[in-house]
């Protein structure tokens, strides 16, 4: 009666309709179990790089009618080119800190990372678990260069780049010619 367990599953299990699986999460929701939903970056392990989302399922919630969902998926950095590894003093204790939080309900949501919702709140996104849904993106910082400036400038760095692309492209043909 006061299980808890966590998994690692791959991100397609938080909105695939397919064999069913929509029903089953539909009915582990409604069942008020899940707890909370914390979607990882891609490349954190050696066998496979497709990005998976840690599921943590209760029959005990503190938070009851409600999932706490955290996007880290920008968390940790890359420790070869093929490996991603989250740094235990700041990116697990942060999530670590964030579920402490939620359970003692002391929690505040935070823009494109953290997001406490109810069971209703999910309902209403056809049972679909994807953190990224819930906790939006996070505010960016305005740099002070006016949008019709930065546009021009970009507009102008991007043509600088396809010429530049289309002289590097006449090079290597003129080379694989001879």
């Amino acid at each position: 009666p006061t299980g808890r367990i966590g998994l690692v599953l791959a991100n397609g299990a938080l909105s695939s309709q397919s064999g069913g699986e929509g029903t089953i999460r539909q009915r582990i929701i409604e069942a008020d179990l899940v707890e909370g939903i914390v979607a990882l970056p891609n490349q954190l392990f050696y066998s496979t790089g497709i990005p998976v989302s840690l599921w943590f399922l209760s029959r005990y919630k503190q938070q009851k009618g409600k999932v706490l969902f955290v996007d880290a998926r920008n968390m940790g950095r890359m420790v070869t080119r093929a490996l991603r590894e989250l740094d235990e003093k700041t990116d697990i204790k942060k999530i670590a800190d964030t579920f402490e939080a939620f359970r003692n309900g002391t929690l505040e949501d935070e823009k494109g990372f953290c997001a406490v919702k109810t069971l209703q709140d999910i309902a209403a996104q056809d049972f679909i678990l994807t953190p990224g849904r819930y906790v939006g993106i996070a505010e960016q910082e305005d740099d002070g260069e006016p949008f019709a400036e930065k546009m021009q400038r970009l507009t102008s760095e991007l043509s600088g780049l396809f010429a530049e692309s289309h002289r590097l492209e006449d090079e290597i043909k003129k080379q694989l010619g001879s």
